[in-house]
């Protein structure tokens, strides 16, 4: 009985600690988002988000994206080109953050590029979001051009290869090379270095499929880094504990996935559950991709425990960024959890797509990862050629002194013959080199040819299967309709339908144009128009409907927002604007776009708004919903009551 007492005592003081430092943590969080927006200028916003040591933990990336742009959009107004730069080089970092490579990589290299110079430390950044982006795009032979960048400036002092090794599969080669450039480095008592060494070295031994030679590794990566940690001689800053907490999950999740491998499922879960947890605290993004690899392995475990039920609910787990190996590990387990409770029919479904993966994938994946290794072994090679010559030349310039000193003439000669053999060499080599680098070219270009065919096809095929998704969302919404009774109910279904046909049109629009990066608006607006008559049969039929578009083309990013404010204008108009007849009813929209400005308007001769506008403002949702889409658009809604009707404008970009 006395022991029974003493665990329930003791598991309530466990509770009372962890609620107590959870409240801690909540408190000393909550402000780093408030920091930032409380600081005075745009360098103190700059060096508060890139210190800070967790700045998503309380809010999100987007909720730093949204503040970071209204910030942009004020200094863009004021001219501030300083003040700009700053908050696009912090716009580019959270587009890395969220996974968005092609977006950060876009305004990463219009910074780096522009006319006006970067400060030392925005380079430093820019250079790195861009090393990580081409890294996680798979364009190896970029991500080496902004290393031997970062060498000219004096960022760093070697270009590294292993980690792009790795990245191609190549383990022991990234393994071996690791080995000889970071061992030398690491003094015999720096136990946080050695961590991180056996750590990547025991990772590439787990990759390599050597589960028990990588055990032993991560576990003397474990044991280097409590003595760290342990070490109450070294001081330790907020950053260091938060990064040494980070490492031990990542050594914790690699030991649990060597379990696995090995077949001891009951070690891994435990481990796998605590490194989850630490990881999703990081905003790197390979931790994000260890969050993924972990859960995964999560899953497979509990699958092979035949714990049916907890696996599936790490396979249900979303995540906003996952690898196309991560997609087909993930299709895998689902069939083989629908093999074992016998639903072959839906394992069927997951082998199927996986197939359809690898053959999608497969031939072009493997064309340009190819292409990229010819590259870097290229680059390697050239470097090592230009250290042996180098080599060279000091032993020929000893051998040409002593010989000068026994016979000058001789000497002299066979100098001369030395460098006109060199310079013939080098002819013969520059030569065949660009009969090689031609060859090379073509095959490439040849290879992005294909590439952008398969491209153009597969972004049809994604937008034609989004357009008939967004089609059964919206008749779904229908069959809902026909059994609601309540009419509240059935007017909320009926707009939410409306909405989802306005952005099924842009999806239709894309897939049927032979320019899938623009959609032509006036015949957008005109299906949206007659889309929205078909919801509301009894009213709008008798309106005459202007629409002023033509010529008028925008992307995918501003068509979507303005669909949705014209389908809330457009819908409002026909319930509300003529109540008791339309015979006169007229609405008009005008949509224009030259270069980087665009203008909207939106008129209709109907009643008009009511007395209470700004109060119905805070509780419609429609109205809340087109300031939050003219919002996005980086503009403001302006309303004007007129004697007969209302009118809707804004400026846009």
């Amino acid at each position: 009985m006395g022991r029974y007492v003493r665990f329930l005592f003791t598991t309530l003081y466990f509770i009372f600690l962890f609620h107590a430092s959870a409240q801690i943590s909540t408190d000393g969080e909550q402000s780093v988002l408030k920091e930032f927006k409380d600081a005075n200028a745009p360098s103190g916003r700059f060096d508060i988000f890139f210190n800070s040591v967790n700045r998503y933990n309380t809010n999100s990336a987007y909720d730093w994206l949204d503040t970071i742009k209204i910030y942009l959009a004020n200094t863009e107004k004021t001219n501030d080109t300083i003040a700009s730069k700053l908050y696009r080089v912090m716009e580019a970092q959270v587009y890395n953050d969220l996974g968005e490579y092609d977006k950060s990589t876009a305004l990463a290299k219009d910074l780096y590029f522009s006319k006006d110079s970067l400060d030392p430390e925005s380079k430093r950044i820019i250079l790195d979001v861009l090393d990580d982006n081409y890294a996680n795009l798979q364009l190896y032979d970029k991500q080496i051009e902004i290393r031997k960048r970062k060498r000219e400036l004096g960022i760093t002092d070697n270009v590294s290869f292993y980690d792009i090794y790795s990245n191609l599969g190549l383990y022991t080669k990234a393994r071996n090379q690791y080995i000889m450039e970071v061992k030398p480095t690491i003094a015999d008592n720096d136990s946080y270095g050695l961590a991180k060494y056996h750590s990547k070295v025991g990772n590439y031994l787990r990759l390599d499929n050597s589960a028990p030679t990588a055990l032993s590794e991560l576990k003397k990566a474990k044991a280097y880094l409590d003595v760290y940690l342990n070490d109450i001689s070294t001081q330790k800053s907020e950053s260091d504990i938060f990064e040494s907490d980070l490492l031990k999950a990542e050594i914790e999740g690699n030991i649990a996935k060597c379990h696995v491998m090995l077949g001891e499922y009951e070690e891994a879960l435990p481990l796998l559950q605590n490194s989850i947890e630490v990881l999703k605290t990081s905003p790197k993004n390979s931790d994000q991709s260890e969050v993924v690899d972990n859960t995964l392995y999560l899953a497979d475990a509990n699958l092979k425990m035949e714990h049916y039920t907890e696996a599936k609910k790490y396979l249900d787990v979303e995540f906003d960024n996952i690898t196309i190996f991560q997609a087909i590990k993930r299709n895998s387990l689902l069939a083989a959890y629908y093999d074992k409770i016998e639903n072959f029919r839906n394992a069927a479904i997951y082998y199927k797509r996986n197939e359809r993966i690898k053959d999608s994938m497969s031939q072009k994946q493997s064309a340009l990862i190819k292409q990229q290794l010819v590259t870097i072994v290229a680059n390697e090679d050239l470097e090592n050629s230009q250290r042996l010559i180098d080599e060279q030349k000091r032993i020929n310039e000893l051998a040409r002194s002593d010989m000068k000193a026994k016979d000058e003439r001789i000497n002299l000669v066979f100098i001369s013959l030395i460098f006109t053999l060199l310079g013939f060499a080098g002819l013969v080599y520059a030569y065949l080199k660009s009969i090689k680098n031609q060859r090379l070219i073509a095959e490439q270009k040849h290879i992005i040819e294909i590439a952008l065919v398969e491209k153009d096809s597969l972004l049809k095929e994604i937008h034609h299967r989004v357009k008939n998704n967004l089609q059964m969302v919206s008749s779904l919404l229908s069959l809902q309709t026909k059994n609601t009774r309540s009419k509240a109910a059935i007017e909320a279904l009926e707009e939410g339908k409306s909405r989802v046909k306005a952005m099924a049109l842009i999806h239709q629009k894309l897939y049927q144009n032979d320019d899938l990066s623009v959609i032509e608006m006036q015949g957008y607006i005109e299906s949206l128009i007659n889309s929205v008559q078909s919801v509301y049969k009894k009213g709008g039929h008798n309106i005459s409907i202007t629409i002023d578009a033509e010529g008028t083309e925008l992307d995918i990013d501003r068509a979507i927002p303005f669909g949705l404010i014209l389908n809330e204008l457009v819908s409002n108009s026909f319930k509300y604007a003529f109540p008791e007849n339309d015979e006169n009813g007229k609405i008009y929209i005008h949509l224009r776009k030259n270069g980087d400005q665009g203008y909207f308007e939106y008129t209709d001769n109907g009643v008009g708004l009511p007395e209470d506008t700004e109060e119905r403002t805070h509780s419609s949702m429609g109205i809340r919903l087109i300031n939050r889409l003219v919002n996005q658009l980086q503009s403001k809604l302006n309303i004007d009551k007129q004697s007969e009707g209302v009118r809707f404008w804004f400026n846009f970009s």
